[in-house]
């Protein structure tokens, strides 16, 4: 029987992998919307779509019994996918009211959310690494995303309320995906159904020149059959890798670590990002953004040591 330790060790690394998997999306969401001028809402609903597909393509093929949703999990599956939906449009509203880099902070408050609930409602720890952990995860995503500027916060307070929703509500999605591992459901299985039932919400809010957006071979940007077949590819692409894996991922990890330890983790995503645009697209990475990074493994650095030391003390 494997020890806590090493049950938590792998809870980080998957969470660390899911990280890295889910970096790719901001470049590829990124370039759908400025190359082909892609309505978001649009996006988020083919993309929500293509991974339901595609997913449960692949667990019938290769993991049948995977399918299965029992009754009585219906109505958790039916809200979990709404509370998807609901990330996502807020995410885009947020992206539209304050830009990249002031909503990219507001999202990732999102462990402070979940720390504070999984403590008041499942008894989760809420010690001083844990808190310290949340303070250099956001002072680190502040540098990581260029939102250190004063400028950059001269926004309506309406849009710094809306910023904040996204992260509440992926805290929301974070604790209904440990209170799923703890109920003895598959990471997959969650990640499906959620994807799917996200899929129904999000038909309800487009309107048609969006929904039938794709549906154009001269669509609006567009030049010609190649470009929109290219359009298709990087869409599928970034619903069966970053999104289907990341979230597929992050849910697994879910079973092993608390909801705020891999919510903390999930941090690291601006800093991958922008490791990942230097990599590939040859965009610049600063000095600050690096330091950003910094910030936030030592958060996490500190609360892995915190944890293993509390079970070497045994319980309170």
């Amino acid at each position: 029987m494997n020890s806590p330790s090493s049950l938590s060790a792998r809870g980080y690394l998957i969470a660390f992998i899911a990280t890295a998997v889910w970096s790719t999306a901001a470049i590829l969401i990124g370039y759908l919307t400025t190359r082909f001028q892609m309505p978001p809402l649009a996006l988020a609903f083919w993309r929500d779509l293509i991974v339901a597909v595609a997913l449960g393509g692949a667990l019938a093929v290769g993991a049948r019994p995977l399918l299965r949703l029992e009754r009585r999990d219906l109505p958790f599956s039916v809200v979990y996918g709404l509370v998807l939906a609901v990330f996502n449009a807020l995410w885009t509203v947020s992206i539209t009211l304050n830009g990249a880099a002031v909503s990219t902070v507001l999202v990732h408050s999102s462990p402070a959310f979940t720390v504070l609930v999984a403590w008041r409602w499942w008894g989760e720890r809420l010690d001083i690494p844990k808190i310290g952990a949340v303070i250099l995860s956001l002072a680190g995503c502040i540098l990581a995303s260029g939102a250190y500027h004063p400028a950059t916060w001269r926004i309506d307070p309406l849009g710094i309320l809306i910023g904040l929703l996204p992260g509440l509500a992926f805290a929301v999605y974070s604790l209904m995906g440990k209170l799923s591992s703890r109920r003895g459901t598959s990471p997959w299985t969650t990640t499906l159904y959620s994807f799917a039932f996200g899929t129904a919400f999000l038909l309800l809010v487009q309107r048609p020149e969006t929904f039938f957006w794709l549906s154009r071979p001269m669509a609006v940007g567009m030049s010609s059959w190649r470009e929109a077949a290219l359009c298709w590819g990087i869409l599928i692409a970034l619903a069966i890798g970053p999104t289907a894996g990341g979230y597929g991922l992050y849910t697994a990890s879910l079973a092993y670590l608390p909801a705020g330890t891999a919510n903390l983790i999930i941090t690291f995503e601006p800093v991958m990002t922008a490791m990942m645009a230097f990599l590939f697209l040859g965009e610049r990475l600063t000095v600050v953004q690096l330091g950003g990074g910094g910030l936030i493994l030592v958060g996490v650095i500190l609360l892995r040591l915190s944890e293993q030391s509390t079970r070497s003390n045994g319980p309170d």
